[in-house]
């Protein structure tokens, strides 16, 4: 099953308007560029995008959001230094957002990929986080009840991958790639460098049964 797929056009062709997009990285580390300049030519639009932030200056997430492709953000750090096209939007009244601590966001999205109807958390009981959402008290402490975090889509930037789609990342560019993949309907990956033969197996990071394209991305623009 070869999944390494010719150019970064063909792999974001089957992502749809309207879709949820989950985006790895974290900062400037493990965000796939390169995917999402073919995303922004592709033309999708009305996107919920699923990161840890909204964006910075005029690449990666902020490059969709200054071309108004998204209609809602879900993310930790919508304001992080430089998120001037977010800012704009939002005040516009032209985006919605949803934020979620980082630490939930990051275990809400490998509920998805594990599986899990839910988990309880301490973080956001008693403030306006909590509201509409269940909560509990166990041995005298809050809890809340947080729903897990599927995507139609995930874009992902790895360091190595091999025509099974398997991947391995590079220090802290593994961040939010790696669960991203397992809790996506279609995984895509743009690789630094696409192998022939298959990863070292303890190497293998992201399982290649959870990615549905690879495609080979080395320059960062």
């Amino acid at each position: 099953m070869d999944k390494r797929l010719t150019d970064l056009a063909t792999a974001v062709a089957p992502i749809t308007d309207g879709a949820t997009v989950m985006i790895g990285g974290f900062g400037s580390s493990g965000i796939p560029f390169g995917l999402i300049d073919a995303l922004l030519e592709q033309g999708a639009t009305d996107l919920t995008v699923i990161a840890n932030n909204a964006g910075a200056g005029e690449t990666g997430i902020a490059k969709l959001l200054k071309a108004n492709r998204i209609a809602k953000v879900i993310c930790s750090y919508p304001r992080s230094p430089g998120s001037v096209w977010f800012e704009r939007r939002y005040e516009a009244g032209e985006i919605a957002l949803e934020v979620v601590p980082q630490g939930t966001l990051a275990e809400r999205i490998r509920a998805a990929g594990a599986g899990l109807g839910g988990f309880l958390t301490p973080t956001g009981f008693g403030t306006l986080l909590a509201e509409g959402k269940e909560t509990r008290m166990i041995d005298g402490r809050g809890y809340v009840l947080e729903a897990p975090l599927p995507a139609d889509f995930a874009l992902l930037r790895a360091e190595q991958g091999d025509p099974w789609g398997n991947l391995s990342y590079h220090g802290t560019a593994r961040n939010f790639n790696p669960i991203m993949a397992s809790a996506a309907r279609h995984s895509i990956a743009e690789v630094r460098h696409l192998s022939d033969q298959p990863l070292d197996p303890e190497r293998v990071v992201t399982p290649g049964i959870f990615v549905q394209g690879v495609v080979e991305y080395g320059v960062r623009p």
